[in-house]
């Protein structure tokens, strides 16, 4: 597999801990980055709780990332049968960021489902970093924001439409 090269596999119990660990550093590079504190994220992205409860959900496909068969991220998708899905989260493990592999990762999401009519997601309003990510390299636009003005609480919710 070449460097550039991203593989999914689905998400399973034995992924819990590691994903954990790689989430609970992307989580928190983005917390000190963006709002100056150590750690903060999505209740449960420290302990495993988030991914044992999104990410082993049936109704959910969880995978997991791989380059070169490392283990380097996950994401977790809805599928609707209406081709309105979500994209309830992805995090790739902070030393591989801001190399094209998130926007690699969008693209294989995006060939898996091509019945899809539109994708949302929800992003924090302090993470500048993915507002590029999601805006300028996948396409969504954003259609709301949540709570806005709060530093700690704002929310961008994020849309993108397939023509």
């Amino acid at each position: 597999m070449s460097h550039s090269e991203v593989a999914f596999q689905k998400i399973d119990a034995t992924d819990i801990k590691p994903l954990t660990n790689i989430m609970k550093r992307a989580f928190d590079e983005d917390s000190k980055q963006y709002l100056g504190i150590e750690e903060g994220g999505p209740p449960g992205y420290d302990d495993g709780t988030f991914l044992t409860k999104y990410a082993l959900d049936s109704s959910s496909q969880a995978f997991k990332i791989l380059m070169e068969n490392k283990l380097i991220g996950a994401v977790i998708l809805w599928i609707g049968e209406d081709g309105n899905n979500y994209l309830g989260n992805i995090f790739v493990d902070p030393l591989f960021q801001d190399k094209g592999i998130g926007t690699k990762v969008w693209k294989e999401i995006e060939g898996r489902y091509p019945e899809t009519k539109k994708w949302t997601t929800e992003t924090p309003g302090f993470s500048k970093r993915n507002h590029n990510f999601y805006v300028n390299k996948c396409g969504f636009k954003v259609i709301k924001i949540l709570k806005p003005g709060d530093r700690e609480e704002e929310s961008y919710i994020l849309e993108k439409v397939i023509e």
